[in-house]
């Protein structure tokens, strides 16, 4: 009897805290699908999502969590890139190089110039559809030549890049299989601190892994990791090789996409680490399987955070809102009459926390869409009613066909706007283009030239735009570009030598 006693004792002890685990946990809402209106010409791509599923029952966690964990992880697949760089060429003095010279030395000093080297990575993805959609990092995939996607049944297949979008670190990808298993979308704005959580990947490439944790925080953003930061934050432990792959909630259900760790210059697993909400991921994989590229509703205003000196010199009594520090001229915010000075309190009726806030829920609306903000302004709240642009994407790739400096050949750049200043940390009276895509087999990949670099000079001829800076490339012909380069504020020179032919 004593015997019989203890063991029901255990039973309800892990009773209680199976329950106070599940306490946390709050059933997902049904999904409502955003699209943008097609403005790329890019024929929709059909895909069927699966949906949410029923609550796995807690009666079948009394010896873990693999009632949860075994439907999914088939979900998850690793992810192998490869793409061709071009290593830097040594120090040595030009006459190593020669012929007559390496008859008697070999190549015991290197090579000035080293053939391209294949580099290789492992990343890991989450199928969303049963005919091979896949999320994944865009990270993962950025300047892959050969992608390949391998299933935990070990079949392989090459994927096709359906798109990318930088801004959020989402890309697509797609299989031709059938069948598969799929994870099924969530509603990642039911998250709440505390929420057990589940990290599905391929960490260091030794295969299908899963970690848990609880959520951390949500919102979080402001970390510099992204354009558009809205992440989950957890203590699951996420490490190199796990970008990409899943994190899902009690029931199964898909809540993120892991894609960063804050190591503290380890490498490895601190117990802080972030995940894309699914419903972001959700909304910028529609649009691309749809439009076949990412549409964003644009203002055209400076903002910044309002701490409480600010709100006392501006008679504000109330925390929250954002500060607008300047207006950009002819965009929709100047149309609307909004001016420096004025400070938004409210976006549709619905507070305003901060400046990463209210870019986020902008960038998600339609371009034509009419939003009402809330503004202070002269000491009293007023409504003032805009109409959303579409936020300004001229881009520019550079190549070898074109009559332009070859030493700028891989490089994409796009006019500097006010929003981009912003999100570089930069003042929004900036010129230049910002540098968006660097292929790292270029001569200026080799010379140091990064993404989200700003090209301010082209030899010593200040730029403002996508045209003048190619206006500038086509007088260099091909000779070495001196450009003057304003990375994080800080400006410095740059020598990008011509490939050799």
């Amino acid at each position: 009897m004593k015997n019989d006693v203890l063991q029901i004792r255990r039973w309800m002890a892990t009773l209680v805290v199976l329950v106070a685990i599940a306490g946390g946990v709050v059933l997902a809402m049904g999904w409502k699908s955003w699209t943008g209106h097609s403005v790329y010409g890019a024929s929709g791509l059909p895909v069927t999502v699966t949906g949410k599923t029923a609550p796995v029952s807690l009666g079948n966690f009394t010896n873990g969590f693999a009632s949860v964990l075994k439907p999914a992880l088939p979900a998850v697949v690793n992810i192998h890139t490869s793409k061709i760089v071009k290593p830097q060429g040594g120090n040595l003095s030009p006459f190593f190089n020669d012929p007559f010279f390496r008859q008697f030395f070999g190549n015991q000093f290197g090579q000035m110039n080293p053939e391209p080297e294949r580099e290789q990575s492992l990343g890991s993805g989450v199928i969303v559809s049963a005919d091979g959609t896949i999320i994944t990092n865009n990270h993962v995939i950025d300047g892959a030549t050969d992608i390949k996607v391998q299933l935990s049944d070990k079949r392989e297949f090459r994927a096709k890049l359906i798109g990318t979008d930088p801004k959020t670190d989402i890309a697509v990808l797609k299989i031709d299989a059938q069948n598969l298993p799929t994870l099924p979308l969530g509603d990642s704005s039911q998250m709440q601190v505390g929420d057990l959580v589940f990290a599905i990947g391929d960490p260091f490439g030794i295969g299908e892994t899963a970690t848990m944790g609880i959520v951390s925080a949500t919102g979080r953003g402001g970390l510099g990791i992204e354009n558009y930061e809205d992440f989950i934050q957890t203590d699951a432990a996420i490490n190199p090789g796990n970008s990409g792959g899943a994190l899902i909630d009690i029931h199964g259900n898909l809540m993120g996409i892991n894609t960063a760790i804050l190591s503290g210059g380890s490498g490895g697993n601190e117990g802080i680490g972030f995940a894309i909400p699914i419903n972001m991921a959700r909304r910028i994989m529609d649009q691309i399987l749809t439009n076949g590229k990412v549409v964003r509703g644009y203002l055209g205003v400076y903002i910044q955070d309002v701490t409480p000196d600010l709100a006392k010199q501006f008679g504000l009594s109330q925390g929250g809102g954002v500060l607008i520090g300047d207006v950009t001229s002819g965009t929709p915010a100047a149309k609307a009459g909004l001016k420096k000075g004025d400070i938004i309190l409210k976006l549709n009726g619905e507070p305003v926390q901060s400046r990463n806030d209210l870019q986020i829920r902008i960038s998600q609306m339609a371009p034509g869409s009419k939003v009402t903000l809330d503004v202070w302004r002269d000491g009293k709240s007023m409504p003032v009613e805009v109409t959303l642009g579409e936020l300004p994407e001229t881009s520019s790739k550079l190549g070898s066909g074109e009559n332009v400096s070859s030493a700028l050949e891989g490089v994409e750049v796009q006019d500097l706007t006010p929003d981009i200043a912003q999100q570089l940390n930069l003042p929004p009276s900036t010129q230049g283009v910002v540098v968006s895509n660097v292929d790292q087999a270029s001569a200026a990949a080799a010379a140091g030239l990064q993404r989200q670099d700003v090209i301010q000079e082209v030899n010593h001829h200040a730029i403002s735009n996508v045209s003048e800076f190619r206006a500038a490339l086509k007088s260099a012909g091909d000779q070495p570009v001196l450009l003057l380069v304003n990375r994080g504020g800080i400006t410095t020179y740059v020598v990008v030598e011509p490939n050799s032919k």
